[in-house]
């Protein structure tokens, strides 16, 4: 991680633009965080069920978990002003 510039030096645009960029980066992270959380839960809910001694894939429901992680996994704009 880089640090900090000398935030005084910087003109009102650099500072937004900072800003900006690293917000970018935080929606990468969190995007990328929220795929590999989804992952997890597809694996745990199959290991779950096999655990139950159900078997395997088909007793989990795929498609719910699926629309589940779309809708959490889907990139938040960030707010023009923020």
């Amino acid at each position: 991680m880089e640090p900090l510039p000398d935030l005084g030096s910087l003109s009102d645009d650099e500072l937004k633009a900072l800003i900006d960029r690293l917000s970018d980066e935080e929606d990468q992270v969190s995007y990328r965080r929220r795929l590999l959380q989804g992952r997890i839960d597809i694996l745990r809910a199959e290991r779950t069920a096999r655990l139950k001694g159900t078997g395997g894939g088909s007793d989990v429901d795929v498609d719910r978990l699926t629309d589940i992680l779309a809708a959490r996994a889907t990139p938040q704009g960030r707010d023009e002003d923020a």
